[in-house]
């Protein structure tokens, strides 16, 4: 088979595995609400978190971060270059950001991106890992950390494994732009409802204080 059809097929089944938010599954198995309806809004570790506890967010943050990698590992297994593997990577982060089965309304991918670094660049991601929970448990508040790792990502990349250095500046770029289009968005939705529905992404405890005091009203 050409290496440009096996690239595409390994694409598409990269995007579609990226499509499965552990989020929006691991809620349901626990019977809780919706996580785009909780909290920030946003389908991922962070905000199951700060919304509904460290169990179902634990098992989150592990279902979005291995499921790209048996795609990866095939990519690899099959000797495709190093923009091959990285593009394939790439379609997880989209699945995950934008995911055919939930109408687009995807996660800002971060959770993704470390599984996604830990097959092409292990180091970079151990790094980063240490780098966000040092910073989120300082600052306590997730997006910061989760800026502040896409950014450090490239230079470690360029130290620790130059030739993925270039594929790791995309993927960075992805996890920012979903970071200011997931803010942009929760800012148009809090003035168009001219309550503190959702909360923001970049307060933590603001999350959790209108969660209570929607509870508090129902």
């Amino acid at each position: 088979m050409p290496p440009i059809v096996v690239t595409g097929l390994l694409l598409a089944a990269g995007y579609l595995s990226g499509s499965l938010l552990g989020a929006i599954w691991v809620c349901r198995a626990w019977g809780l609400r919706d996580p785009r309806w909780a909290g920030s809004g946003n389908p991922g570790f962070s905000n199951v978190l700060r919304a509904f506890g460290w169990r179902p967010a634990l098992v989150t943050l592990v279902i979005d971060a291995v499921k790209g990698m048996p795609v990866l590992w095939l990519a690899g297994a099959l000797s495709l270059s190093v923009w091959a593997q990285g593009l394939v990577g790439l379609s997880v982060l989209v699945g995950h950001s934008c995911p055919v089965w939930h109408r687009g309304r995807g996660g800002k991918a971060v959770a993704s991106a470390f599984g996604v670094l830990l097959m092409l660049a292990t180091p970079v991601a151990l790094v980063c890992a240490l780098c966000w929970f040092l910073l989120a448990w300082r600052v306590r508040t997730a997006a910061v950390a989760s800026l502040a790792s896409a950014l450090l990502a490239p230079l470690l990349s360029y130290w620790l494994v130059p030739p993925m250095t270039g594929v790791i500046c995309v993927f960075s770029l992805l996890v920012l732009a979903r970071h200011g289009w997931n803010i942009r968005r929760w800012r148009e939705r809090r003035r168009e409802a001219h309550e503190p529905a959702l909360a923001d992404p970049f307060d933590e405890e603001d999350a959790l204080r209108d969660r209570r005091e929607g509870n508090d009203r129902d």
